[in-house]
């Protein structure tokens, strides 16, 4: 898709002329999408909502300098990714921070994952630990490489698109992404 063809380019001009319905309409069709996006990154619910949060204070900061130069998608997870960049490498995100439900209810993302009526009881637990052994290895993954693996996999980027929001070149992400799916196969398995 061109830039000019994409309507949420067409509403990020609009904000550019100061036009707060198009900031708002923004902001509803994305938030929960950014929101879950910074959460898979930095595994905390409160501060996920604050990243999400502070990528839309950011957009509406930049809205002067934006140039459509490819989907506004692209250009917001850019923002996205690299406050969650940033944040990771605050000294108190040394530690592995455990990645809470959507609801901050349960400390383990495989119960709103998990559908009990299609599976047995061993089934279940079963998935319960890959799906630990994956978040666990997300958790450990470099910054560079858990990003491009969940923009592309997770956010369903395109590779030019999760380039662009690198900043980096198309093979560098693919790079990226055969070296965190190597690593993910060796912690969870097939």
């Amino acid at each position: 898709m061109k830039p000019e063809s994409d309507p949420d380019v067409q509403l990020m001009l609009a904000v550019q002329r100061d036009d707060r319905t198009a900031f708002e309409a923004l902001f509803r069709k994305y938030a929960p999408a950014i929101t879950g996006f910074t959460r898979s990154f930095v595994g905390s619910q409160a501060r996920a909502e604050e990243l999400a949060q502070e990528t839309f204070v950011q957009l509406y900061r930049a809205r002067r300098s934006y140039k459509p130069r490819a989907r506004f998608a692209t250009w917001l997870y850019r923002i996205a990714t690299n406050l969650c960049l940033s944040d990771l490498r605050r000294p108190e995100h040394r530690a592995v921070v455990p990645n809470p439900s959507p609801t901050g209810d349960e400390p383990n993302t495989v119960e709103y994952l998990a559908d009990p009526g299609a599976r047995t009881g061993e089934e279940d637990v079963v998935l319960r630990e890959s799906l630990a052994r994956l978040r666990d290895g997300l958790d450990h993954l470099p910054a560079q490489q858990r990003a491009a693996i969940l923009l592309a996999r997770a956010e369903g980027l395109s590779y030019e698109d999760v380039a662009r929001t690198l900043g980096c070149s198309v093979s560098a992400v693919k790079s990226l992404i055969h070296r965190a799916t190597v690593t993910l196969r060796e912690k969870v398995g097939d």
